[in-house]
């Protein structure tokens, strides 16, 4: 489908884009650009790309498909300094949780000619670094493309067929949607996944040597989601902080009614929460957004 493909950044998502691409034959040469030696040591010993290197400016050199794969803080920065060497009707895709940011960065930085089209692969798991990478990753999950307004369709449906090749389900949508979207389904996730586990590293010490030796399943979640690449979630908390303000000030509303059920006694409206709120659990495993590997990682 593609010449030569340019990934920047080769971390879960990085390699795992490299994997899917060799398994289904989608590019005719690999390149992995990467600022660590260590990184780009690791892939050419497991021989993950075709060509590795630290100079990200001259590895999209003659790509007509270019992934960054940074946190999406450093976005910008590596694309002013990729933009002078793309080709012409070359394609420069990310793989950040926020797109408003991204299509903004493409729209300031992109010559004329290079087609710059944000998407977000909905799939990961706790696991950080080239290694961690594996072809299956994308399989029955969503990716989500936010092309700006005027973006060039044959470009478009090029990428989006690209994904759907890795196993993946598309959907276009615009990029404040998603970004709104995302701040509830998995930036709040992980805000309080993280506010929790660090509460119980603040524990009295010999309370907290419990919590981790009778956690339970609940808590076990919960740690693995704060797990998650540090970097990349600063990142994306700072770059969607309107969003996700505005979904953490509901949250916090609902919850303060919560905490008035539990001191009022209330127990017809905790039932009738947790009735609702089951509904949504079943219906996730009927879309079949849980597999048989997430089940896997909770055992």
């Amino acid at each position: 489908m593609f010449s030569k493909v340019t990934i920047i950044g080769f971390g879960l998502i990085g390699s795992s884009i490299a994997h899917a691409l060799r398994a289904n034959k989608a590019a005719g040469w690999i390149t992995c650009a990467d600022a660590s030696q260590a990184v780009c040591d690791i892939v050419l010993d497991k021989k993950m790309a075709d060509e590795v290197t630290t100079d990200i400016a001259g590895s999209v050199s003659k790509a007509d498909l270019v992934f960054l794969c940074v946190p999406v803080g450093a976005m910008e920065d590596v694309v002013k300094m990729v933009a002078p060497n793309l080709q012409a009707g070359a394609i420069v895709s990310d793989v950040g949780s926020v797109k408003g940011l991204i299509e903004g960065i493409f729209a300031k930085h992109l010559p004329k000619g290079v087609h710059g089209i944000p998407g977000h692969p909905i799939a990961g798991t706790e696991h950080s670094g080239p290694e961690s990478g594996f072809a299956e990753l994308f399989k029955g999950r969503w990716f989500v493309l936010t092309p700006p307004k005027g973006a060039d369709r044959a470009a478009v449906d090029k990428l989006n067929a690209l994904w759907k090749s890795f196993g993946s389900q598309t959907e276009e949508m615009d990029a404040a949607y998603h970004d709104k979207t995302l701040a509830i389904t998995s930036h709040l996730p992980h805000l309080i996944a993280y506010t929790i586990v660090d509460t119980a590293t603040q524990l009295e010490s010999d309370l907290q040597s419990e919590v981790i030796k009778f956690s339970a399943s609940g808590f076990r979640d919960f740690t693995r989601i704060a797990a998650s690449d540090p970097i990349m979630w600063r990142d994306v908390f700072l770059n969607n902080r309107e969003a996700v303000l505005d979904i953490l000030a509901r949250f916090n509303e609902d919850l303060t009614q919560m905490q008035k059920a539990i001191r009022k006694g209330d127990g017809d409206m905790l039932e009738e929460v947790f009735t609702r709120t089951r509904k949504v659990r079943r219906a996730i495993i009927e879309a079949k957004q849980e597999t048989p590997e997430d089940q896997k990682l909770k055992s």
